[in-house]
């Protein structure tokens, strides 16, 4: 396998084994889904809202099991790019990487948008700013400091969600069941729906992309992957039952603080500050994970000069890409003084949904000797993910369909100027 290392660029240090990885995948995902993606997930579903988490977790686990196999075979930073890359050839693997940079900046912003809305409505942009900057230099400082701080967090935030759950179902629902599936937007909502929840899935792809970081990444990504989604999927499943119960769809739907609203409906208003603190928590958590995830992947591209070869240095202290670290943390920060949360969620889904059909045809290719996943597993997530991605809002389509263009066009680009020069 080539890994286009150059001579000046050290290996990043393998540091953090199968619970670190877990935690950094809940922290991105848990923070993203429960405090961001329900409400607007409400309103393209309706009395759906149920059905569509159950088909964006069909389609994350296909995307998780595919990404499994193939870090476990091409145990390097930068998830599915390098798989596209290797798998595929270049341009698939640059038109993945450009998918994934693009809408996980996005949802960076979202994310330090969502810390700033709780915390300080009247200046969100300038706290999400903040927030960036913070976690950057925590990101800087070394990935088992990441590591460490997403554990503290992931525990905070499991805690609010429990207490939330427990006084909505135990003493809010006032007899109140869940609305029955059949009334609202129909199989097209409810499959918009599960597009836009499924920017809360993705938290997994930062375990892949942590394979340089990981000890034998052979047995540690293919077991912390499964394991991340499984207990994410089970605290969606808990909270949005719970949510539904308490508001129905059409309120939640219009809930700019669906979980707030519903401690209080269910009678428990002096929950309430704990919960906007949790999901401040949470939307840190998720912040941190994505900024490592986006910089790794920038990292490599940066190997191939599919992006400037400067962000490429790792740190001879920390160990970690510090120069692509710093450049993503510039970019979100000048997104997240200017960006709309809801629709950073659309535009994020459409570039990851992308990424993870270029994953899943990569899979297709493994052997059984290289431990291919079963062969059902990589067509019903490709399928998934595109037809997912289609039914997204059509501004989020449009977006996202412009800067893949974009991205292609780079490439060829890239090639021209490449094939001049010899």
């Amino acid at each position: 396998m080539t890994t286009g290392t150059v001579p000046d660029t050290a290996g990043l240090e393998r540091r953090l084994g199968v619970f670190d990885a877990v935690v950094i995948g809940l922290g991105s995902m848990i923070g993203a889904g429960v405090f961001a993606a329900l409400a607007p997930a409400a309103a393209a579903a309706g009395s759906g809202l149920l059905a569509a988490l159950a088909v964006a977790a069909v389609v994350a686990y296909c995307n998780a099991t595919s990404s499994a196999r193939l870090a476990a075979r091409h145990p390097a930073s930068g998830g599915t790019y390098v798989y596209g890359r290797e798998r595929l050839g270049p341009f698939w693997g640059h038109l993945a990487g450009w998918g994934f940079v693009a809408g996980k900046t996005a949802s960076c912003a979202a994310m330090a948008l969502t810390v700033g809305a709780y915390l300080w409505p009247a200046q969100a942009h300038a706290v999400a700013v903040a927030a960036v900057v913070a976690l950057t230099a925590v990101n800087y400082a070394g990935v088992q400091k990441s590591a460490w701080l997403s554990r503290v967090i992931v525990a905070v935030v499991l805690a609010v969600l429990a207490a939330t759950v427990t006084v909505c179902l135990a003493g809010g629902s006032g007899g109140r069941a869940l609305p029955a599936v059949g009334s609202g937007p129909g199989a097209g909502g409810v499959l918009e729906a599960a597009g836009l929840l499924f920017f809360a899935f993705a938290g997994y792809a930062r375990i892949a992309t942590l394979g340089e970081e990981v000890r034998d990444p052979a047995r540690t990504v293919p077991r912390a992957i499964p394991l991340a989604l499984a207990i994410t999927l089970t605290v969606y499943t808990a909270v949005a039952v719970a949510v539904l119960v308490v508001l129905g769809p059409e309120r939640l739907a219009h809930s700019t603080a669906p979980l707030v609203e519903a401690v209080r409906a269910a009678g428990a208003p002096a929950l309430a500050p704990v919960v906007r603190a949790g999901a401040a928590v949470a939307a840190l958590g998720s912040l941190l994970a994505l900024i490592l995830g986006v910089s790794r992947t920038t990292l490599a591209m940066a190997r191939d000069r599919h992006l400037p070869h400067a962000l490429a240095a790792v740190h001879p202290r920390f160990h970690g890409p510090h120069r692509a670290e710093l450049a993503v943390g510039a970019v979100v920060a000048v997104v997240a003084g200017t960006a709309d949360v809801r629709g950073a969620i659309g535009f994020s889904s459409f570039g990851v949904l992308v990424y993870y059909a270029i994953a899943n045809a990569a899979a297709r290719t493994l052997t059984p000797e290289e431990n291919r996943p079963p062969r059902a597993v990589p067509l019903v997530g490709a399928a998934g993910c595109l037809v997912l991605a289609c039914t997204l809002p059509a501004a989020s389509v449009a977006a996202g369909a412009a800067v893949l263009a974009l991205g292609a066009a780079s490439y060829g680009l890239r090639r021209a100027v490449s094939s001049g020069r010899r």
